[in-house]
């Protein structure tokens, strides 16, 4: 999934249902809303229905991670951060009666740590490295 962020299937959600994800957009969500964050966009479906969803990152609490982390925020970055983040919302049905649902600094921070753990596996270090913006 994370080599592949634009489309993806997650799940089972609780009632035993696979959603496909279709990445639609990231924007400075200032322009937009007037808010201080990222806003990653998808849409998701089960076959039957199609869901729209808009995940917040905190514009603050990322540059905080990355400089951290010693990493450059890039959009492949955000972009997968807010993969996960979807993925977690259909397996644990948190937050899906919302349209637009804003991630925690905690939650980005595990998100992180599992982008890292994952890039340090075999083949993937490599394909993260190939994923930031120079």
């Amino acid at each position: 999934m994370l080599d592949q962020f634009r489309q993806f299937d997650a799940g089972p959600d609780p009632f035993g249902k696979t959603w496909r994800v279709e990445f639609v957009w990231l924007q400075t969500a200032i322009a937009i809303r007037h808010a201080d964050a990222v806003d990653v966009k998808f849409f998701l479906s089960d076959g039957s229905r199609k869901l729209e969803k808009v995940v917040a990152l905190p514009h603050a609490a990322l540059r905080e991670l990355a400089g951290r982390l010693g990493r450059p925020l890039s959009d492949p970055w955000c972009s997968r951060l807010a993969a996960l983040h979807i993925k977690h919302m259909i397996e644990s049905w948190e937050d899906m009666e919302k349209t637009l649902v804003t991630v925690s600094p905690e939650e980005l921070q595990g998100y992180a740590a599992e982008l890292a753990g994952r890039a340090s596996s075999p083949g993937q270090a490599e394909l993260a490295r190939n994923n930031q913006d120079p």
